[in-house]
């Protein structure tokens, strides 16, 4: 698991750091580490043309000492400085001495014909918008041909929660120090982190438990035990669904055959659309009759395509009465919305799983803090809240987050949150804690959609079906100690 952090938990640990080592050692270890990445992503350094765009403060003082490395291997280098009278001294004198030029906005930046870009206008304790000056700048180099790589975080990107009030730089890569901030894996941070690289300045023993954590494969793999000699069906976990409807059948095929796929010794199925059901999965138990018909079950999932009438209402206040885990999803969702007393009354645990217009739904919208608005939700409601977007954010009501780092853009089509759906409820009824099994089910789910899109265009068909050989990799990945698997 890798822990991420704000902008203020970053600040906090490197304050020890700065008073016990010598005046700028901490500057240096990171413009090294930000020089070699570079020339690691240039592939050589003699004779490549280098724009750093240079702010006031620390942020700027990176640049400009990463450029003086890379002008001491032969790169040619111009700094940019947009406030000359406040760009760091000790930078800038490294940087001449080294054969950089600089100058300012309105002279001449090279961005038009750089090789590289170097972001180096506002760090971590940037918020808000950026400057004219420093708009223009990024938009500039936006449109040129250089390998653009923000310097600790993208300018214009929150580094605690990922928000962009206006311009930012589109970073293709960034190099952080210290740390993984949160603002680069969440929110519209995400889109202009782009890779992200993490220098080591040597605060690993200075940070706080992570408040904000993000799985890795192994993680997610020792969260799905195989079975062992002593198991039978009802010791791997029962799941029941409720989801489905006449005018939605797919919706309980796919979350019946997810849940199938994923984990469980037994899946039994309690909803309006039973005839499909059985006929696409004669391995799960069907029940014509209501959730209380079903059996014996260790977790539920209601709500995918079972419609928001007065009868799905009863359905999902049936099992929501019941002292087992259930994850809440589609429209349940919109019920629960209507009568969340519902959810906060409960005392077993509750996943609910949102997009943003069905968190809207509870009575305000997401926003740009996206980690904070799952917690706030959550914290309300007594639940765990799985917020779904481009980096899904997992939420409990004791403040505990995860940002999922798995997944595609090819996973936003029909029928892919249903797949999630059945995932989820069979990882509730190992016995997983709520939190934890949402945060292994959105990483399951990612990677299968990475896995499915290896293809192509998916389905959410696909998914279910590439579900065996996503556990099979995940699992392979942690016994055989290969990290995480980069597709």
């Amino acid at each position: 698991m890798s822990g991420l952090y704000t902008a203020e938990e970053v600040r906090a640990a490197e304050a020890p750091l700065l008073a016990t080592t010598r005046e700028g050692a901490l500057m240096q270890r990171a413009a090294t580490g930000l020089a070699t990445v570079c020339q690691e992503l240039l592939g050589r350094t003699h004779g490549v043309r280098v724009t750093a765009l240079v702010g006031a403060g620390n942020n700027g003082g990176d640049a400009l000492f990463a450029g003086a490395h890379l002008a001491r291997r032969g790169a040619r280098v111009t700094a940019v400085l947009l406030d000359p009278d406040r760009a760091h001294p000790a930078g800038l004198v490294a940087l001449r001495a080294a054969g950089g030029r600089v100058t300012g906005p309105d002279g001449p930046t090279g961005l038009e014909r750089a090789d590289l870009v170097l972001d180096g206008i506002v760090g971590i304790g940037g918020t808000g918008e950026l400057r004219p000056a420093a708009a223009a700048l990024v938009e500039r180099a936006a449109t040129g041909p250089g390998l653009l790589v923000a310097v600790d975080v993208p300018s214009g990107v929150d580094a605690s929660t990922g928000a962009v009030a206006g311009a930012a730089f589109p970073a293709q890569h960034t190099v952080t120090f210290g740390a993984v901030k949160v603002g680069l894996v969440v929110g519209r941070g995400r889109g202009y982190a782009g890779r992200v690289h993490l220098v080591d300045i040597g605060l690993a023993g200075h940070l706080p438990p992570p408040s904000v954590s993000r799985l890795t494969d192994a993680d997610a793999a020792a969260a799905i035990e195989p079975p062992t000699s002593d198991d039978d069906k009802y010791s791997r976990g029962v799941v029941g669904v409720v989801a489905g409807s006449s005018a939605y059948p797919g919706a309980a095929v796919l979350c019946t055959g997810a849940a199938l796929r994923t984990r469980p010794g037994l899946v039994r199925y309690a909803g309006t659309a039973a005839g499909g059901v059985r006929a696409a999965w004669p391995e799960a138990i069907v029940t014509d009759g209501r959730p209380a018909d079903a059996g014996r079950v260790q977790a539920w999932v209601v709500g995918p395509g079972m419609g928001t009438d007065d009868a799905a209402a009863g359905l999902l206040a049936e099992v929501l009465a019941t002292d087992l885990p259930v994850l809440v999803d589609a429209d349940a969702l919109t019920i629960a919305a209507r009568d969340p007393g519902l959810v906060r009354d409960r005392n077993a645990p509750t996943v609910l799983t949102p997009h943003d217009r069905e968190f809207a739904r509870f009575g305000a919208e997401v926003g740009d803090d996206r980690v904070g608005a799952a917690r706030r939700l959550a914290a309300d409601l007594g639940a765990v809240v799985l917020l779904k977007g481009d980096a899904t954010v997992v939420a409990g009501a004791d403040g505990t987050a995860y940002v999922n780092g798995t997944g595609t853009p090819w996973l936003a089509t029909a029928g892919t949150g249903d797949v999630l759906s059945g995932i989820g409820g069979a990882l509730l009824a190992t016995g997983l804690p709520a939190v934890r099994a949402a945060a292994v089910a959105a990483h399951v789910h990612g990677r299968a959609g990475q896995l499915a899109a290896e293809g192509g265009p998916l389905i959410a068909g696909d998914l279910v079906r590439r579900l065996p050989a996503t556990l099979a990799r995940l699992s392979r990945s942690a016994v055989d100690h290969l990290g995480d698997w980069h597709p």
